[in-house]
């Protein structure tokens, strides 16, 4: 893979290797088979950006699950819109379910907070989260994230699903943008 690439009209340098992530993901998995050992989760994966993330997780992950999918979308361009849309919404009962929801970034949290508003009246048992990238410095809300695969600074970045504008989703490593 190359160092540096060109999606639309910007720069991105390689940042997070394959190879980190599949470590990164190894321990999450390891973290999550431990906590739910003598559970049936049901697993959520907010796409589009989650899916790259959820399948090498899954494909991790020991203990028995549901997988259900939601769609929701709060970015344009490479900010945040301040709103969380849903696309595609929830089809699955979860009452009395344990819920494990699979980001691939979480940043201000508002994606993760709708979810939490959009799940609360379902009847779960509980929620957590699992993310592959976390920005800290961003993330001013109370809510727990259970899960961190790579914490790393606020600054934009695309690959391993990740996206600019619906493309960059495609690349094995991430790459951050050059300002």
């Amino acid at each position: 893979m190359p160092e540096t690439i060109q999606v639309l009209d910007k720069t991105f340098v390689k940042y997070i290797t394959d190879k980190q992530i599949e470590e990164a993901i190894q321990r999450v998995a390891d973290q999550i088979n431990e906590d739910y050992k003598n559970d049936t989760p049901i697993v959520l994966i907010t796409l589009n950006g989650a899916v790259f993330f959820a399948v090498d997780l899954l494909k991790r992950i020991k203990v028995p699950c549901r997988v259900t999918c939601v769609k929701v979308a709060s970015y344009s361009g490479t900010q945040s819109t301040n709103k969380v849309q849903n696309l595609i919404g929830l089809t699955e009962d979860l009452t009395g379910q344990r819920v494990l929801v699979i980001e691939d970034i979480v940043d201000t949290g508002r994606t993760y907070s709708h979810l939490v508003e959009m799940l609360k009246s379902t009847g779960l048992r509980d929620m957590r989260i699992a993310t592959l990238t976390y920005k800290p410095d961003a993330y001013k809300l109370d809510l727990p994230i259970h899960y961190v695969g790579i914490s790393i600074p606020n600054k934009f970045i695309v690959g391993y699903g990740l996206d600019y504008n619906g493309y960059g989703r495609n690349y094995n490593n991430i790459y951050q943008v050059v300002e």
